[in-house]
């Protein structure tokens, strides 16, 4: 059974790649030999995947795509860190649209309790213009600058069995989210979560109990098991490969796809878009595409959160001053010695838009949790580069029709 359920996915895996030009990617990198010929000597050392997607409308402005993969494997395994972020944000709106009869909002008072070893309690959030949390103030954080711990509060509010099962509606069958983020999170733990209650005001509206989720969602991937080492949780050198086995999957393929479900309900059936209404847009837009620079609730100091810091591809991690014509939509994520950025460009000034969503990993000691990583070096000059070589294609491709971008021209001073 297992043999024929592994020749299914593979068949399934051939399909999705089988949709996409895997040879225009590697002949665009090719021809800069300056840029990333010491990924293209090695991309299976760097774990390189990139999925490039044209958008081009018609007369009426309505998009349809075309995609460029280079590297693509829904089953091999990379650590995709916090790019799990923009699911659990999506999935926590389409939560409280169900239960909105009950008086919850965005806006209501979050207050999460504990009820098992480990768990921890949320009473209050100084970041947020009222003091106290709420979903809505939960996704800004994620969105401006991928806070670990508002993603957990959202994990437990969602439920684990509810995000998995919203992964495998939406179509998105090479991944899984089982773990909160940063806090160790694995076996027992993650299957419980926190008792959640919402007020507005005083007033209780809805009161989630903690919840247990007994399911396994085992994926075929390879790749589990990297490396020759690892520190453990004493910072000790365990001598054996280090096993990723039972963590967060995001495939490169269900990543670009969640987020042009995202960017463009209309092209797909209504049954498969979200159930988010235009104020849950706006929200994702307008704190996806902020620099944390802008923000006012939360602030940031901006020598450690800086106006491109969020952006990888285009940006890298320099401090540059952002292009005033370019917004970036997108969730990135860094872990293990991955980056990984999922991401929609609009240039206002030239009429470009595109999706662009890619993973490169760099760890030359072969040794995991030492913080040792060749991000500097390796990670992010590939990230910068490869946003700006897609985007100087981007400059010199024919439109038929250009595009009317004003439905993501935000006013982020509101």
């Amino acid at each position: 059974m297992k043999r024929i359920l592994t020749v299914i996915l593979s068949f399934i895996s051939l399909s999705v790649m089988a949709q996409t030009d895997t040879v225009f990617l590697k002949k665009l990198l090719e021809s800069k030999p300056e840029l990333f010929s010491a990924i293209l000597n090695h991309p299976d050392h760097n774990q390189v995947q990139i999925l490039y997607t044209q958008v081009n409308r018609d007369a009426k402005n309505k998009p349809a795509f075309k995609t460029f993969s280079y590297n693509l494997d829904p089953h091999h395994y990379f650590y995709p860190a916090s790019t799990v972020k923009l699911a659990a944000v999506i999935f926590a709106l389409e939560k409280v649209n169900r239960l909105k009869s009950t008086g919850l909002t965005t806006k209501s008072i979050m207050i999460t309790d504990s009820a098992y070893k480990g768990q921890t309690k949320v009473l209050k959030d100084t970041s947020a213009e009222s003091g106290h949390p709420s979903i809505e103030h939960y996704i800004k954080k994620i969105l401006l600058t991928s806070d670990n711990d508002a993603f957990n509060r959202l994990f437990e509010f969602i439920g684990r069995a509810e995000i998995n099962e919203k992964l495998k509606a939406n179509g998105l069958n090479d991944s899984r989210i089982l773990n909160r983020l940063a806090i160790g999170d694995a076996g027992e733990s993650a299957r419980n979560t926190n008792p959640v209650k919402f007020y507005n005001g005083d007033k209780l509206v809805y009161d989630q109990a903690a919840q247990y989720d007994p399911k396994e969602y085992e994926l075929q991937l390879t790749n589990l098991v990297m490396g020759k080492g690892y520190l453990d949780s004493t910072d000790k050198l365990v001598n054996k490969p280090f096993s990723l086995a039972g963590k967060n999957a995001f495939a490169i393929n269900d990543q670009q796809k969640l987020m042009q479900k995202l960017i463009f309900p209309e092209v797909f059936p209504v049954k498969e878009r979200f159930n988010l209404t235009p104020e849950d847009y706006k929200l994702i837009y307008t704190y996806m595409s902020k620099y944390p620079t802008e923000s006012d609730f939360p602030k940031y100091d901006p020598k450690a959160f800086w106006a491109t810091y969020a952006k990888m591809l285009y940006y890298g991690r320099e401090q540059e001053t952002p292009d005033p014509d370019i917004r970036i939509f997108n969730k990135y994520g860094d872990s293990y010695g991955y980056i990984i950025d999922n991401s929609y460009f609009v240039d206002f000034k030239n009429g470009i838009e595109y999706f662009l969503t890619a993973v490169v990993q760099s760890n030359e000691d072969g040794i995991f949790n030492d913080n040792k990583y060749e991000y500097d070096t390796v990670c992010f000059p590939f990230m910068k580069n490869l946003g700006r070589t897609i985007h100087d294609l981007e400059l010199k491709r024919n439109k038929k029709y250009k595009p009317d971008l004003s439905k993501f021209k935000i006013d982020y001073n509101h």
